[in-house]
């Protein structure tokens, strides 16, 4: 006589993968921890700068504000079309891929100020500038 047995629904999952990643994980964490220590302990006399100042400072943004007269204002001063080639040169050199530019005019101002600053600063080779109306 044939013994009848009854099957269960529950499923069996294989953890057998999922356990070699764990521990290939686990190792690639330890070795790679043991090296940055290694690179830490190395015995060395570097040397001090003064004046240095840390790469993470952000640059200071330059605001150019265009009024209705077509005139340019940077820091509240009032500049001509060669100054701000000046001051834009000038800040792009201190800061050759990092500096930005924020034009801002006023509603009623000729745009052509607004588009011969946006020249000036293709000029001097900042990329990074935006161009915006003042909000009254």
């Amino acid at each position: 006589m044939a013994v009848k047995m009854k099957r269960s629904s529950t499923l069996a999952i294989n953890m057998t993968p999922m356990i070699d990643m764990v521990f290939l994980l686990l190792i690639f964490f330890l070795v790679a921890t043991r090296f940055m220590q290694q690179e830490r302990e190395l015995d060395m006399s570097l040397p001090s700068a003064s004046e240095a100042r840390p790469l993470t400072a952000a640059p200071r943004e330059i605001f150019v504000n265009v009024d209705q007269n077509g005139r340019y204002f940077i820091d509240g001063q009032y500049r001509l079309a060669e100054e701000l080639e000046h001051v834009m040169r000038q800040s792009a050199a201190n800061n050759p891929l990092t500096q930005t530019v924020v034009i801002r005019a006023d509603r009623q101002a000729n745009w052509q100020s607004v588009a011969t600053a946006i020249n000036v600063c293709k000029k001097v080779g900042i990329a990074n500038y935006t161009a915006m109306m003042a909000d009254e």
